[in-house]
């Protein structure tokens, strides 16, 4: 089973020193191309964004979901999960629906004389974000519920007991111990986010470019294969290295069910 998962993984190593010609031509890019460089810091950008909306949002969420009865967590976590039924390119049109010019959001906004003209919502880095945010937040809160649920009351209601008000034992017991799931949740969310292709590709219009969408760019279309797998190793080298930096700090198998 590794083979499927390696081979692929040399054969795209190999060809970013390999093609057009052998060498470190294509990683020397990194430092020399403009393009380069303007593709990979959007990247990072859109994704540390996009990771911290949606820690935010999600722990919100979660939060919210432990303190439920078990009935009320059902509902929760089906309102949740629902999306992830969802075709992400059905999302992605809807949310072009939604923040057009002529959408409902301008529309809104106009009708409530908050703004005189529409604004520029979608087909730029403001409307990949709204996307990429709506797509990730149920993996921010699955993670941190789970880190939440593992929270004994008995220590909140003795921080109660011994004088902290609700605020002082949520910031001194409740969010500390909760940080392993939020730190699960962080990592899980960046990573996702440095992959997206969909998404940015229809919401930013053509106009901003993420890792993906650059390297589909270079192999299908300009068949420069070298630059696009040199990008491609880029990607899993950062995805690799923040799972081994992460995965000292906290159980990210546990915390992700993959084992105890």
């Amino acid at each position: 089973m590794t083979a499927f998962y390696v081979a692929p993984i040399l054969q795209v190593l190999a060809i970013s020193f390999t093609e057009p010609q052998p060498g470190l031509g294509n990683y020397e890019r990194l430092l020399t191309s403009e393009s380069v460089q303007r593709v990979i810091g959007t990247t990072l950008r859109i994704g540390v964004v996009t990771t911290a909306i949606a820690l935010l949002l999600g722990y919100a969420l979660a939060y919210r979901i432990a303190l439920s009865g078990p009935r009320a967590q059902r509902w929760w976590l089906l309102a949740v999960l629902v999306p992830l039924w969802i075709s992400v390119l059905v999302r992605a049109f809807a949310w072009v629906t939604l923040l057009r010019r002529q959408g409902l959001v301008n529309q809104g906004l106009m009708a409530a004389g908050a703004i005189e003209q529409p604004l520029a919502l979608v087909w730029n880095e403001f409307g990949i974000v709204v996307g990429m945010v709506h797509y990730m937040v149920p993996y921010a809160v699955l993670p941190m519920l789970s880190a939440m649920r593992e929270i004994d009351p008995r220590v909140l209601a003795a921080a109660r007991g011994l004088g902290a008000g609700r605020a002082g034992a949520f910031l001194r017991v409740f969010l500390p111990l909760s940080l392993p799931g939020v730190i699960a949740a962080g990592v899980l969310v960046f990573i996702f986010s440095l992959g997206f292709y969909i998404t940015p590709a229809i919401l930013g219009g053509g106009k901003t470019l993420m890792a993906a969408e650059w390297i589909k760019l270079q192999i299908l279309d300009l068949i420069r294969w070298g630059l696009g797998a040199m990008l491609a190793t880029v990607l899993v080298v950062a995805i690799l290295a923040t799972l081994a930096v992460f995965s000292r700090l906290v159980n990210l198998r546990r915390l992700f069910g993959a084992g105890g």
